[in-house]
């Protein structure tokens, strides 16, 4: 047991000025430690587990002396339980330290969640689009809430004011939801199931996306109308109309289109590689071109500084909107995308060859694993043969087949 030393007044306290340490009595062991420069601070020793241990007690005259030797008591009674008072603060003080580190709001675990997953993600587009989606419809509500807390009623707030008008918006919103609160769950920034979650949870509270709105189809034209259609945009100028006539030659997809490089394409073995990155499927894509497609290249002029083979007069990538320009200047009733929709009929309703083939044009994904397996060549061969018949078939114009009497309809 330290020796006890006499028990000073504040006033004595106060005029200890000389570098060093004092006892100051009242609790043992309880000193003021004065600094050269003039700084003083409360010090408490002890020895707990055979061991000498300087604990810090706060500054003077901010800690008083009153307070200083209740805090000294404190730590004492520790030490008599056999507790060090200096290893069990810095454990609390961990233990905060973990706690506030896992405390981050859904806005926070939103950013951490997106920039972790966008390097797989086949679009580039597709972490704007979560940042916008998540920013407009669910920020608002519940960014600034610790994940910890969100709950039912917090994912309610957020997707009922939209289900009813943007179903198909609000569906997306609620799946990223899921998403971001099963990341959040994983790190351990939360606990228990996740209220975002639609079977066997929002199912029962939120009416089925499909029963609230019927899907829009994008707008395709006639089978018999597409050559009437090839013949008037060949008579429009510039590059969006170039590009929309390659895109229906070949079936592929107007970013597909947008985006092709003369890097990518081979006149003279008449191919066209669309590289992985750049396909929706995620797979690399062979397209075989026909005799028009081809020409149509071989007419264009390639432009120093790109190697873009439909660029913009600022020599970027057209942007999603100039193809439908085209056709909207046309007064069409269609979309771009629909033609992928019109030559599937026209191969299924009015040729011979598989399905296999016509969807490989399309280079749709193969959902089932042993179809996948049994196709695994392109057939590169009898997809040139059908390329073919398609471009013949455009130029083919019909009687009555004129831009003027082309019909609008739904893609089946």
């Amino acid at each position: 047991m330290p020796k006890k030393a006499k028990e000073m007044s504040a006033l004595e306290v106060a005029r200890l000025r000389i570098p060093g340490m004092r006892a100051v009595g009242g609790v043992a062991g309880l000193h003021l430690q004065v600094a050269p420069g003039g700084a003083r601070t409360w010090i408490l020793r002890f020895t707990v587990g055979g061991k000498r241990r300087d604990m810090g007690l706060g500054g003077f005259p901010d800690v008083t002396l009153a307070t200083a030797r209740e805090k000294a008591r404190a730590a004492r009674l520790l030490v008599d339980r056999g507790i060090d008072p200096i290893l069990q603060r810095r454990e609390a003080r961990s233990a905060l330290a973990a706690r506030q580190a896992a405390q981050k709001t859904f806005a926070k675990c939103a950013r951490e969640y997106i920039d972790a997953k966008a390097a797989e993600w086949s679009n580039p587009k597709h972490a704007s689009q979560w940042t916008n989606t998540l920013e407009t419809y669910a920020t608002p509500h519940i960014g600034q809430l610790l994940v910890s807390d969100i709950e039912l009623p917090q994912v309610l707030l957020v997707l009922k004011p939209i289900w009813q008008e943007k179903t198909e918006t609000a569906s997306r919103v609620r799946g990223r939801i899921e998403a971001v609160l099963d990341w959040a769950a994983v790190h351990h920034y939360r606990q228990g199931p996740n209220p975002a979650r639609w079977k066997g949870h929002l199912d029962k509270i939120l009416a089925a996306p499909t029963k609230v709105t019927k899907v829009q189809h994008h707008k395709a034209l006639d089978i018999d109308a597409v050559a009437g259609f090839i013949s008037a945009v060949r008579q429009q100028t510039g590059m969006g109309a170039r590009a929309l006539e390659f895109a229906i030659l070949t079936a592929a997809r107007s970013g597909e289109v947008r985006g092709a490089t003369w890097s990518e394409i081979d006149l003279k073995r008449a191919e066209w590689v669309v590289p992985a990155n750049r396909m929706k499927a995620g797979k690399e894509h062979r397209v075989p071109l026909s005799p028009p497609a081809v020409e149509l290249l071989e007419s264009l002029e390639r432009i120093d500084g790109t190697d873009l083979v439909f660029p913009s007069a600022k020599k970027t990538q057209l942007s999603d909107m100039t193809l439908l320009a085209v056709m909207r200047r046309m007064e069409v009733a269609a979309v771009p995308h629909g033609f992928r929709s019109t030559f599937k009929d026209w191969a299924t309703e009015r040729t011979g060859y598989s399905r296999e083939a016509v969807e490989m044009s399309l280079a749709h994904a193969i959902g089932d694993k042993v179809e996948a397996a049994y196709r695994r060549g392109d057939l590169f061969a009898k997809r040139r043969r059908l390329m073919a018949d398609w471009a013949k078939f455009c130029g083919t114009v019909l009687a009555g087949g004129t831009v003027t009497t082309i019909q609008a309809k739904k893609q089946a």
